[in-house]
């Protein structure tokens, strides 16, 4: 009698792809979970400087056109979100995701204050200007480089 042998599925394998890919689904998750409450954090802080600032009787004009707190917010949750798209890609294509993160985004937040410089604006409102960048930078940058490995 001949036995049919039929090699096995090697379980170990499929078990071992199906968990990294589940783990790898989850801390996306969290990166995302973690990176809107950032983004949030952040937007309101923004505002809130812009509020404060206009309360100390700094302007928040802009070539003449004044920028209420709520562009602040809107802008600060524009560029958040796609810093966690940045987050994403490198999350999954970068060799060391965290470490790219933190270049990437330090790198892009001075270049976020180079149009704040050349704004026509007062000195004050540049500061002010580049006070939200920043805050929305120290606030945004860790809460997402924790979650990448």
């Amino acid at each position: 009698m001949s036995a049919i042998h039929t090699p096995a599925t090697n379980s170990a394998a499929t078990t071992s792809t199906g968990a990294t890919a589940t783990a790898a689904a989850s801390s996306a998750g969290s990166l995302l979970r973690n990176g809107a409450v950032a983004t949030v954090v952040a937007a309101a802080a923004t505002a809130v400087i812009a509020t404060a600032g206009q309360a100390l009787g700094i302007s928040v004009a802009v070539s003449g056109a004044p920028i209420p707190p709520t562009g602040f917010a809107t802008l600060t949750v524009v560029f958040a979100v796609l810093g966690l798209a940045i987050a994403l890609v490198l999350h999954r294509f970068a060799r060391s995701p965290r470490t790219a993160w933190i270049r990437t985004t330090v790198a892009l937040t001075a270049l976020s204050l180079v149009p704040d410089l050349l704004a026509d604006a007062d000195t004050s409102t540049k500061a002010l200007l580049m006070t939200t960048h920043l805050v929305a930078a120290v606030i945004v940058i860790p809460a997402v480089a924790r979650r990448l490995s």
